[in-house]
């Protein structure tokens, strides 16, 4: 599985990178701190992975990267190639100095 770093992420933001963000936390999670980037639930994933580009990098996070990981495990068990796990995810990104 491909990873990406906090540090990593930033400076694609800031670079405005060509890269699209998944968040797969709750929607709560997602209204009371996010870096961006659609919301698509764990628990809607299977149902909504017509919305995660297959084209493009596709990088995946939630809060500490678990969800992450478990989202893209099964993503790719459907053929997805293109995605990276946010390491560490919202937990390590406030940490971020």
């Amino acid at each position: 599985m491909q990873q990406i770093t906090t540090q990593e992420c930033r400076s694609w933001i800031e670079e405005q990178k060509n890269f699209t963000l998944i968040d797969v936390r709750e929607t709560w999670e997602h209204d009371a701190f996010s870096i961006g980037g659609n919301n698509i639930p764990m628990g809607e994933l299977m149902e909504r992975k017509n919305e995660i580009p297959d084209n493009e990098t596709v990088v995946v996070y939630c809060e500490k990267g678990i969800r992450s990981v478990i989202a893209i495990q099964r993503l790719e068990s459907m053929g997805y190639t293109n995605l990276y796990n946010l390491a560490g995810g919202m937990y390590a990104w406030r940490l971020m100095p």
